[in-house]
């Protein structure tokens, strides 16, 4: 099969014309997803359905009857959404044979849409981590690095590497990841693709496993802004499922023309995110954008967000204490791993828990509990949750003052494996989401693009992070750069 379009638009196109068929696609998708195994982004492939799902967009496609831009499509979910009869494990041995008997709604309404899933994608045990390391399925490895043996790999960043690293490889044309505090646009970044991070209650969450529910969002991942587009106007939309989602209906974003204009928009650049540990080559990317965006017409100011400094901190507080609370429900008695221990019920959840987590899990755990204790509540919960709103605020302030803020997406391009093992997750955590996490804690838009590549010719992207709802604004600034820089030549 010749070279696949690299833009879903055109896919769609090449199926109208005949020129293509989606069982033919899918077919070569599952190859290259077979001769790719060394990356480890997939977890599970199921061709079968795979297969007889193309079958049924062929048939449409004959009828002139596609259901959307994205029928025959093919889409990857992240392991900690359920598939109905498809294994979800979040990676972890809790849930290593677990497989639901529903679907996460953004599941349902992409394959509604006409995509076709290929798999469930690597990530982190439950979500927590910032490089897909943590997985009872081993590592996932970039496939930007320049050497994909034993510790000399690039991380493909987390949790959502899986998810990133088969939408870089063109294993698949779009992946959904979640996004808790950076897990979709933090790997984006490190893999070269776009990355976006929906205002929370744009998307449903229900079927996503929770990790940190007043953080969570499901999350996007793309080659280019209009898949994007495409995907965010399938998923997006109130959910009588989720009482989080915005009851107000969704107004579908219009796919972007040639003609882009940014005279009059106002560009913020935080002065706390040039930050101790910035990469140079990634301080000069933020520049020549925020140059090249003036030079276009728009006002590029320099704004504060004073409460940066606290933001990681009080984010790990609040992450610790609601992971605390979700995973007190795998205790071997409903589902999931239950432990041979039967010596007493209070063993039974002991050691179910002791054989089913990873020690990162356990950790959170303990220290979610120990910040929950009566006597540390108000002294570490609550002053978390009034820092939280003061972060919120400074955000509301900024955005009186601009439109869009400008920021890296991560503070370097992908480190080496063994280098980014020398840490432990905590702290590998607090480099990596320090750009990403107060969007979560805000519940405000964010969309990670990429730029350009470094020295070592590995992606450098920035960071796009806009008021509730104004995801279109961000996909108009984020498609004027896309066309500027012309990143996706490199997939050429």
């Amino acid at each position: 099969m010749n070279r696949l379009p690299l833009r879903v638009r055109a896919l769609s196109e090449c199926f109208r014309n005949k020129s293509l068929d989606p069982v033919a696609v899918t077919e070569h998708l599952l190859g290259q997803i077979e001769s790719h195994k060394p990356l480890n982004a997939f977890v599970r492939v199921s061709s079968a359905k795979a297969l007889e799902q193309a079958e049924c967009s062929r048939d449409r496609y004959c009828k002139e009857t596609p259901k959307s831009v994205l029928d025959g499509a093919t889409i990857a979910v992240k392991d900690n959404f359920c598939t109905k009869d498809i294994h979800t494990t979040c990676a972890s041995r809790m849930l290593e044979n677990f497989i639901p008997t529903y679907s996460a709604t953004v599941v349902e309404r992409l394959q509604t849409n006409g995509a076709i899933l290929l798999g469930k994608t690597n990530l982190d045990q439950f979500g927590m981590g910032s490089g897909c390391i943590d997985s009872i399925f081993g590592p996932t490895r970039n496939s930007w690095s320049e050497d994909l043996e034993d510790n000399r790999f690039r991380i493909a960043g987390g949790s959502s590497g899986g998810s990133a690293v088969a939408v870089a490889a063109g294993l698949c044309y779009a992946a959904l990841g979640s996004d808790t505090g950076g897990s979709t646009r933090n790997p984006a970044s490190y893999c070269g693709i776009v990355g976006l991070k929906p205002t929370y209650g744009l998307v449903s969450r229900h079927g996503l496993i929770p990790l940190v529910n007043s953080m969570d969002v499901p999350g996007i991942m793309t080659r280019t802004v209009d898949d994007c587009i495409s995907v965010l106007n399938a998923i997006a939309g109130p959910d009588n499922r989720d009482s989080t989602t915005v009851k107000k209906p969704y107004q579908s974003i219009p796919a972007l023309g040639d003609d882009i204009s940014l005279k009059g928009l106002r560009i913020g650049i935080p002065v706390e995110y040039h930050c101790d540990g910035l990469d140079k080559e990634v301080l000069q990317t933020w520049t020549i954008v925020a140059d090249m965006l003036e030079s276009a017409g728009a006002t590029v100011k320099a704004v504060s967000l004073p409460n940066t400094s606290s933001s990681i901190f009080v984010y790990s507080i609040l992450n610790q204490c609601e992971v605390a609370s979700n995973m007190s429900r795998y205790d071997g008695i409903e589902y999931g791993h239950r432990s041979q221990e039967d010596s007493s019920t209070e063993q039974l959840y002991a050691r179910t828990r002791a054989e089913g987590f990873n020690g990162v899990v356990k950790n959170r755990i303990l220290s979610g509990n120990y910040f929950l204790l009566r006597e540390n509540y108000d002294k570490y919960f609550q002053k978390a949750l009034k820092v939280r709103r003061l972060i919120s605020d400074d955000f509301v302030r900024a955005f009186k003052e601009v439109d869009v803020l400008l920021t890296p997406t991560t503070l370097s391009d992908a480190p080496l494996y063994k280098d980014f093992v020398q840490s432990n997750n905590r702290d590998q955590c607090a480099v990596q989401d320090f750009c990403t996490q107060s969007a979560n804690m805000a519940g405000i838009p964010a969309l990670s693009i990429p730029v350009r590549l470094s020295s070592r010719r590995l992606p450098i992207s920035l960071q796009l992070m806009g008021d509730h709802f104004t995801e279109r604004k961000l996909f108009t600034i984020a498609g004027w750069i896309e066309k500027e820089v012309d990143f996706i030549a490199n997939y050429n």
